[in-house]
């Protein structure tokens, strides 16, 4: 008999059909001469509960059925008289797959910190909340290339290994062969990399973008989804040393088209969300409200489904960076010195500046555009004032920025000036610089980190539990 999945079978409505499911126990309690066993596949977020009699199983296989075993499970599923479940599985045979000891498994039914799942992550898929999340996490890399697809752009995959440093920061992952131990050296005492693989240093890149770039000014519209890699020295709730960006390069796009596509494609996003994960969702909902159950009103996030909608059904405020700063400046929160870092023109806005424009001004998604010239990457379009450049970022509730982006100079000569005042080598940017010499247009992009995203969409606090393997200062378990 070919097994079905416990999704299927919740799916539609199948009593009396006789069943083959496998799956590993979540719980088991025994009444009456009947053991109840609720079985996950993993397939959603709901289990099946298995009925067996007793009488007609060995002791010796009931006593090892336990939580984490695995079990394959044939009988007859009938109407539940139990509430939660429209049907049940009584069951004619099982077979025990893989025992698990009740006494050294970790992942017990009870309720575990996410700290100790961080510690046993490679076993934290089998509990409700991070089945849920790396569902979801699933439907929305989906999501993403389903949208681009239909909106006819090429998927581009860039380089992991590069020799630059689109950001400019210098917080990258070397990757050489060179033998640690006995590092070749030059005259001048500085590391030789002319025996190297690449015969140069090379590092794990920051992000795809100026690779996308050179594929949209040639394909029109292009798009990257892989993993980044910086390593900054943080140990938040917002940073990974290994994450996922979605960036999309576009031709022929200027502001407002990159602020229309960042709008589009994050709306379509939530509602795929809403529309084909609310099992999950609704779970990650309630465990939220449980989790802030004992916090002030005021502190408690807004209900997780409501958030979403909020998002999916706003149209999403525009204003420059300077109104920003003039709406904090005049807030009652800026007066009576609520803010923890300052405001003023110039200063990258901070997190807490983002979600008071969100959360308490607009009370909307808001996009900010036209920040100040020295705050911003080299590669962003000089503004005719001189002091701005034009840049965007997408601004959510609960998590401040989840899109950064920017129309990008075209002009070869302000490229070229901007590279210099930062430092930037242009003759190791070469390649770059000749998409400025040989058929420019004006063109846009911007980036998504994936993880920032799945916190947002699955109400989660801390982003090493929306990746499956957090990379972490001192930490690459697994």
């Amino acid at each position: 008999m070919k097994r079905i999945k416990i999704k299927e079978i919740l799916k539609k409505e199948a009593a009396g059909q006789e069943v083959l499911v496998k799956g590993w126990v979540r719980t088991k309690r025994i009444s009456k001469n009947v053991s109840f066993i609720a079985l996950n596949d993993g397939s959603t977020i709901r289990n099946l509960q298995v009925v067996a009699d007793v009488n007609d199983f060995e002791e010796a296989l009931l006593k090892e059925i336990n939580t984490g075993a695995s079990l394959a499970v044939t009988g007859t599923l009938m109407e539940s008289s139990g509430s939660g479940q429209e049907v049940e599985l009584t069951a004619k045979k099982i077979e025990l797959l893989g025992p698990a000891d009740p006494d050294k498994y970790p992942i017990q039914p009870k309720k575990h910190s996410l700290e100790f799942l961080r510690e046993n992550a490679h076993l934290r898929f089998r509990t409700n909340t991070f089945s849920a999340i790396f569902r979801i996490r699933h439907a929305m890399a989906y999501a993403i290339h389903d949208y681009f697809n239909r909106k006819g752009f090429y998927y581009l995959h860039t380089p992991i290994i590069t020799g630059s440093d689109a950001e400019g920061a210098g917080q990258m992952f070397r990757v050489t062969t060179l033998d640690m131990d006995n590092l070749p050296r030059t005259e001048e005492n500085k590391v030789d990399y002319s025996g190297d693989f690449f015969g140069r240093p090379t590092n794990l890149t920051v992000s795809g973008q100026l690779e996308g770039e050179l594929g949209a000014l040639a394909l029109g519209e292009i798009y990257t989804f892989g993993p980044t890699f910086r390593a900054e020295n943080s140990n938040t709730t917002r940073h990974l040393a290994e994450f996922w960006m979605i960036e999309p390069e576009m031709a022929f796009y200027d502001l407002t088209d990159n602020m229309d596509l960042a709008e589009d494609f994050l709306k379509f996003l939530i509602r795929y969300a809403l529309e084909n994960c609310m099992d999950d969702l609704l779970f990650l909902a309630g465990r939220l409200k449980e989790e802030e159950k004992g916090k002030p009103q005021d502190q408690q996030s807004m209900d997780l489904i409501e958030k979403l909608k909020f998002v999916a059904e706003n149209d999403f405020v525009r204003l420059t960076y300077t109104e920003a700063i003039d709406i904090l400046k005049n807030s009652n929160h800026y007066k009576k010195k609520k803010f923890q870092f300052p405001v003023e023109w110039g200063v990258d806005l901070q997190s807490e500046h983002e979600r008071y424009l969100v959360e308490k001004h607009f009370k909307k998604p808001v996009i900010l555009i036209n920040y100040p010239l020295e705050i911003k990457a080299f590669y962003m379009k000089q503004n005719d004032d001189g002091k701005t450049v034009a840049a965007m970022d997408v601004l959510f509730p609960q998590i401040g920025e989840i899109i950064g982006g920017s129309q990008r100079e075209e002009n070869y000569d302000k490229l070229l000036s901007r590279m210099k005042e930062m430092h930037i080598p242009d003759e190791e940017m070469w390649w770059y610089m000749d998409t400025r010499r040989f058929g420019t247009v004006v063109h846009s992009g911007f980036g998504l980190g994936f993880e920032r995203f799945i916190l947002f969409i699955t109400g989660m606090g801390n982003i090493r539990d929306v990746i499956a393997f957090p990379r972490t200062p001192r930490n690459a378990e697994f």
